[in-house]
């Protein structure tokens, strides 16, 4: 870990604003698009860069900011790694957003995310929040092969239901599944059992699949071969130096994701997820949602 003063924080337009808190990653997923070359890290990936000054960014930022919005977290760099633990630099940018008056859509697969969920509450109270989970692999012994160093599924849906009971609402990322490795209908119908019984808003999944590129591919491969024994050949038989990896299985499986949402109100298409999450309610909004209170 080391520590920078970055120049700025927020990125985006209009309604919806990005930041990474941290730059790299501990949690060792061995599929992790973050890892690539066109991300152009110059630094070990898992020494993860810490923005330092990243509250005193997004204070000055939201301050002289007229129209609220969401501020979102987490898209390339999860903002619940291990460090979070000790550094509480997402805490403290979350304890701003909620002093201005702004929303907070969080991505992560980690559980520390609870240590988090009395601001996380506070801010679906006073404005809006979204919290977003990765769920791929719902056997243990298989996800600690594919997501080594971060809890596993059935706890991270442990944490939607925990977000369900304080009424914050929940989007899932059903992605990447591992063609040959854990695209079987017993993983797909597990993890969507989950997200049923965790009652979440909705439901991102693009086709099952994986994605590939120079950088994440090479550590993927070497995974493959500690791991799964011939795969990294059959993948290169299969696919080449494809960037997009579809299983063979998608069609049928993401009829089973389309079909599961359908029967139980879970938005399904990914358009209509973001634009959820990037949506900030209105005054007339939010006082009928702290009615439900």
């Amino acid at each position: 870990m080391h520590f920078v003063e970055a120049k700025g924080l927020l990125h985006g337009s209009g309604g919806y604003l990005g930041m990474n808190i941290y730059r790299g990653c501990s949690h060792g997923c061995i599929y992790c698009d973050s890892r690539s070359r066109c991300y152009n890290f110059n630094h070990a990936f898992e020494d993860i860069e810490v923005k330092q000054n990243a509250p005193d960014l997004l204070e000055r930022a939201l301050r002289s900011r007229r129209k609220k919005c969401m501020i979102g977290t987490g898209a390339m760099s999860d903002p619940y790694m291990h460090c979070e633990q000790q550094l509480r630099l997402t805490r403290r940018c979350l304890e701003i957003i909620l002093r201005y008056g702004f929303g907070a859509a969080v991505q992560t697969k980690s559980d520390r995310i609870l240590d988090d969920i009395d601001l996380l509450d506070e801010i679906n109270r006073s404005a809006k929040c979204v919290v977003q989970m990765t769920l791929t692999t719902y056997d243990d012994e298989l996800c600690r092969i594919i997501e080594p160093n971060v809890c596993d599924t059935r706890r991270r849906i442990e944490v939607l239901c925990r977000m369900r009971d304080r009424g914050i609402p929940a989007v899932v990322w059903l992605t990447p599944i591992l063609p040959y490795i854990n695209d079987t209908e017993e993983n797909i119908r597990a993890i969507l059992d989950g997200c049923v019984s965790a009652g979440v808003k909705g439901i991102i999944c693009y086709g099952m699949g994986v994605t590939l590129r120079e950088g994440d591919r090479e550590y993927f491969y070497a995974a493959l071969d500690r791991h799964f024994p011939g795969m990294k050949d059959r993948y290169i038989r299969d696919y080449g130096d494809a960037y997009e990896l579809r299983s063979p299985r998608s069609h049928e499986l993401m009829r089973i994701v389309e079909r599961v949402c359908t029967d139980n109100g879970i938005i399904c298409d990914p358009r209509e997820c973001f634009g959820y999450m990037a949506d900030f309610p209105d005054d007339k909004d939010k006082e009928e949602q702290l009615s439900l209170f």
